[in-house]
């Protein structure tokens, strides 16, 4: 059987791949919001924990722990980076002298902090973005903006299905090496990357002949598509409305209340504790009665 991504969909009868494509968009699109744009850790931290919840309750388990494990390096990078490219900051943790092209390289306790809330950022917008691939059928991402923008969602469709096949070839090709036994040379990662280029341009060009051969560019009369209600759009439709009104409040109210230059000052309001709970049991309204899917 051959081995999927994690992040890759797989059709399953759960909350978020039964509803329509519109609030499940709204309800994902809300966690999105808060973690691009929100400064205060408490609510990243919570948007982060409910965004997994989602993910456990529709059966998309195994995306949630790849996300989080990719989040978290990028995060951990995110935090080293910052503290050694800015200076800025009243609190100096560490003096490590002159560097090649960085100059004078002072690690500040101010620095972390900033590099801190870039990577609760990422952790979360890693995690919802890992639940939207995994739950979300690419197919109908391209139904619904068929009649907009033809040629970009082919090419959003396209994008999503095969960069889910890529990590999947990256993950074979490994494995096929690991097999050659201790004798045989390693293989390095240059050689790799070569290899996975040639299979994807290999693949793109299987795919350029299949749509040419299915019409794709001839052009004709636009398909439309009628949406299918789910029983599930309601919760998603009055959840995501709810928490995307919370977001932008949060943002508008909470503007400035985090600050990490030139010290690092947290004044806590009523809306961040009301948030970070809203979005944190909005988690679970992918959950169904009867306890959660089976998780991949």
């Amino acid at each position: 059987m051959k081995k999927l991504s994690p992040i890759a969909y797989v059709p399953r009868r759960e909350t978020v791949q039964s509803a329509s494509l519109a609030p499940v968009a709204l309800y994902l699109g809300s966690y999105l919001l808060v973690s691009f744009f929100s400064s205060d850790p408490l609510v990243l931290i919570a948007a982060t924990a409910g965004a997994a919840l989602a993910g456990y309750g529709c059966g998309a388990g195994k995306a949630v722990r790849f996300s989080l494990r990719l989040g978290a390096f990028l995060a951990v990078s995110m935090v080293i980076i910052n503290a050694l490219v800015t200076g800025r900051g009243a609190t100096v943790l560490a003096r490590l002298g002159d560097w090649p092209l960085l100059g004078q390289v002072d690690v500040t306790a101010e620095a972390i902090a900033a590099g801190g809330v870039i990577a609760l950022r990422v952790l979360g917008t890693m995690v919802v973005i890992g639940v939207w691939s995994a739950c979300v059928d690419p197919d109908r991402i391209l139904q619904a903006v068929h009649g907009v923008a033809r040629r970009s969602a082919l090419t959003a469709t396209l994008i999503s299905r095969l960069v889910p096949l890529a990590a999947t070839d990256y993950a074979r090709i490994g494995e096929a090496a690991e097999l050659r036994g201790p004798a045989a040379s390693p293989v390095g990662r240059g050689a790799m990357a070569h290899r996975l280029l040639a299979g994807s341009l290999d693949r793109a060009v299987d795919v350029a002949a299949t749509l040419e051969l299915r019409g794709y560019g001839i052009s004709g009369g636009s398909v439309r598509f009628r949406p299918v209600s789910s029983r599930f759009d309601r919760r998603f439709w009055i959840t995501g409305s709810i928490l995307t009104l919370i977001a932008l409040f949060e943002l508008l109210a909470g503007s400035g209340r985090f600050e990490t230059y030139p010290e690092i000052s947290y004044s806590m309001g009523v809306e961040a504790p009301l948030a970070a709970v809203a979005f944190l049991s909005g988690g679970f309204v992918t959950w169904r009665r009867g306890g959660r899917g089976n998780q991949r």
